[in-house]
């Protein structure tokens, strides 16, 4: 036997909820198996199995607040019968029942019991023991239940939604019709009343721990930089016929493509160098100046924003950046991002343009003191010596804290980004 155990979390993070079970009490396991995940403020941790067994027993069900290094369940040796279920799955089994299929083998429909309540069509065998008391207190169907959770899981939280009327539509649930009598006359609506028409549902769902989170940084920011936003456009032909002529070479070499994203980083590497105040940050009364240039990338995930780092870009070349932004990209979606890869940063680049947007005003990462913001790329009008051509046009927007940076060195530190991408061989020779 062995306890497994919440694994031990950073000295900013106190707590944790429970997201998932992923294996259930009697299934075998094999080392390095996820049994659960564990969403923290920051990041969702895996806890894996450390040997071959069987999981006989858990402690805490899904959504439950657990503590750094508390008992989880228990792991037992392969072969040895399951320790005896938790009350919600004794309770389930009481309140339940065995489940019938919708259709007999003869095809005719099964009736109510004797309660009234018409059982369940389906029944999916991968709830939890939290899920299962809440379904079956609530004769829910479970394969009707939106799933929020990893994987398609459905969470606790799902059906306790479900439950309140907000996920499937369960008929015993509803209070029967008051029968009709002769002398009742069905109420008439108002003659200028408006009868909404199809279905109007709401749904209130907690914001998860790391929504939460983003949402209190953010508003902090807000509250405490004075932040200001300085805008300016950059043609991107030259920056798009350098990917197209070195686009093959570049693969060939080194096994991923050319981003705009690596010549970005780069041209803000070489600016920061330039303008060592957009580099810094603000502690109490005093300026950090920093000697390393460690750029975070905001990546859109599941889970929402996260914002890895990439370290000492002063020192990474194209091909290095764009491993690295590959990489943690397939992290984050995967929900495998660590507190080290999103720890410290002294400036950040974020790409609205992916998903479509024209001009925006990013909000500063804390204690950083800018944000470069990247947007989409349009053919536009513009004047280039003394004609009117069709240029790949960019807006980019700089958002920062004016206590620190003041408009005439943002203002030009936008400007060099723009020179150095309309003119890529400047910033590869570092002129």
């Amino acid at each position: 036997m062995a306890d497994i155990k919440v694994p031990v979390f950073s000295e900013s993070v106190s707590e944790g909820t429970l997201l998932t079970w992923h294996k259930q009490p009697g299934e075998a396991v094999k080392r390095g198996d996820v049994l659960a995940e564990i969403e923290t403020d920051k990041v969702v941790l895996e806890v894996t199995a450390q040997a071959d067994g069987v999981l006989q027993s858990v402690a805490k069900n899904e959504g439950d607040t657990v503590l750094s290094e508390e008992v989880l369940g228990v792991m037992g040796d392969a072969g040895s019968a399951p320790a005896a279920a938790p009350a919600a799955k004794a309770t389930e089994e009481e309140t339940s029942g065995p489940i019938p299929d919708e259709k007999s083998a003869g095809g005719t429909a099964v009736q109510p019991d004797s309660t009234g309540n018409q059982p369940a069509a389906e029944r999916r065998e991968d709830l939890s023991p939290a899920v299962r008391k809440v379904v079956a207190e609530n004769n829910l169907d479970s394969t009707q239940i939106p799933a929020t959770g990893p994987r398609g899981n459905i969470t606790k939280q799902d059906a306790v939604v479900a439950a309140q009327g907000g996920g499937t539509d369960q008929g015993p649930q509803k209070a029967a019709a008051p029968a009709s009598t002769p002398s009742a006359k069905p109420a008439q609506p108002a003659p200028s009343a408006t009868i909404p028409s199809g279905p109007r549902t709401e749904q209130r769902v907690p914001m998860t721990r790391i929504r939460a989170r983003i949402a209190e940084r953010l508003k902090d920011v807000q509250n405490t930089a004075a932040l200001l936003t300085t805008f300016n456009e950059v043609n991107m032909q030259p920056s798009m016929d350098l990917r197209k002529k070195y686009q093959d070479q570049f693969v060939a070499k080194h096994g991923v493509k050319l981003g705009f994203m690596s010549l970005f980083v780069r041209a803000a590497t070489e600016a920061l160098k330039a303008f060592p105040l957009v580099n810094a940050s603000i502690d109490g009364k005093d300026i950090v100046y920093h000697g390393f240039y460690d750029i975070g990338i905001a990546v859109a995930s599941d889970r929402g924003l996260v914002v890895p780092i990439l370290r000492d870009t002063d020192s990474m070349g194209l091909a290095t950046i764009e491993k690295e932004i590959a990489a943690y990209a397939g992290k984050a979606r995967s929900g495998k991002l660590t507190m080290e890869d999103m720890s410290g940063g002294t400036f950040s680049i974020t790409n609205g343009g992916t998903f479509g947007s024209m001009m925006s005003t990013p909000i500063i990462n804390a204690p950083q003191s800018a944000i470069l913001g990247m947007h989409n790329i349009i053919e536009r009008p513009i004047a280039q010596n003394g004609q009117v051509v069709i240029a790949p046009m960019m807006y980019l927007a700089l958002s920062y804290d004016h206590r620190i940076i003041d408009g005439k060195e943002a203002v030009l530190f936008l400007v060099m980004i723009k020179n150095l991408l309309e003119d890529p061989a400047r910033m590869l020779l570092e002129l």
